[in-house]
């Protein structure tokens, strides 16, 4: 082996990182048994910074340009390798290359929903998706809390663990920020808006600044939706007011009428129930209105607003026809209702 090879397989005259694999953002260079040569030359590309390590402890870092290494340019390792004079030999530390590029594209998601109070339903379990993108932004911190001293650190490698830093932040983000589902699932730049912030704060734990984070989708397991969808059926949302009785008592009508139809005597045999259960709606939203009037404080006191009129017979007997004409009562049915409404009228 001539002279030439062995001093070139010795000495390191130029550091530099090509990023020839995709996906790596942390790269130490292979020193071997090889030295750096005094006076030799560091290459940083745009979007990577170098860190020099000694034995272990974190000295200089560089960013993007090229470099000539002397004790000017190296203090901090001057100072760590104890250098009180200016260095003419080879010297030896570990040199990491930290890529600085923007990950984009990655994509998030929920294998497991969620558990988060909410305002209109309590306690509920959501799933989510979308994308976010990020960047070392602080290398030393990187280091320390991730990469160490591999070789490599990938995507994949730090990615396993912003997934589990994500879910607990949208946990804790969600729970605490009282917006109900429905404005989340309804808007979810909202929902990305309370957990970006927290999330944020989260990743720089690790010198990892975040860059996009987006919210594609937010739903309920699917017993919890077919739950909501019955909810908002009926047109409740809590409460026993006038309005909200006669809501439901539409609703479960209108859900009886398919289990009448397989019943014995179908709509038919059942008319006088639907009857009766229209009439008991009706009595019960009266009920409650009443109820809900303002009484008068004490005698002398102004007479409370006046309730409104009773429903005319003549409306009441359209309602009835209009009941008979979509088969939610039977003729007979109509026909009694018509008969007790008229002797009301003619007195």
């Amino acid at each position: 082996m001539g002279l030439g090879s062995f001093i070139k397989k010795q000495f390191i005259d130029v550091l530099q990182w090509t990023e020839d694999k995709e996906g790596v953002l942390a790269w130490r260079f292979p020193m071997a048994d090889m030295e750096i040569q005094n006076g030799g030359v560091l290459v940083v590309r745009e979007s990577q910074v170098a860190v020099f390590v000694n034995e272990g402890q974190i000295a200089d870092v560089f960013g993007p340009g090229t470099h000539t290494l002397t004790t000017q340019t190296l203090p901090l390792l001057t100072n760590l390798k104890n250098w009180d004079k200016l260095f003419d030999s080879p010297f030896k530390s570990d040199v990491y290359f930290f890529s600085t590029r923007v990950q984009t594209g990655r994509k998030w998601g929920t294998q497991q929903p969620i558990t988060i109070r909410d305002k209109d339903f309590d306690m509920i379990r959501v799933r989510a998706f979308g994308m976010y993108s990020y960047r070392v932004a602080d290398p030393r911190k990187f280091y320390t809390e991730l990469s160490g001293t591999r070789e490599e650190y990938t995507r994949d490698d730090v990615e396993d663990q912003l997934r589990g830093i994500l879910m607990a932040t949208m946990a804790s983000s969600l729970g605490s920020a009282n917006v109900a589902f429905l404005d989340m699932a309804a808007n979810q730049a909202l929902m990305a808006q309370e957990v970006r912030g927290d999330l944020a704060d989260a990743f720089a734990r690790y010198g990892i600044g975040l860059d996009e984070f987006n919210v594609a989708s937010v739903s309920l397991p699917e017993e919890l939706q077919a739950a909501l969808d019955e909810r908002i059926s009926a047109g409740m949302k809590g409460g026993l007011s006038a309005d909200k009785m006669s809501g439901f008592t539409k609703f479960q009508t209108a859900t009886a009428i398919p289990l009448a139809a397989q019943n014995e005597g179908g709509i038919a045999g059942i008319g006088a129930g639907l009857g009766a259960g229209v009439m008991l709606g009706q009595a019960m939203g009266q009920a409650v209105g009443s109820t809900l009037a303002p009484a008068s404080s004490h005698p002398g006191a102004p007479a409370a607003a006046a309730a409104p009129a009773e429903e005319g017979i003549e409306a009441r007997l359209e309602k009835l026809k209009g009941l008979l004409d979509k088969g939610l009562i039977s003729a007979a049915d109509y026909d009694s209702a018509k008969s007790e409404l008229l002797k009301k009228l003619i007195g």
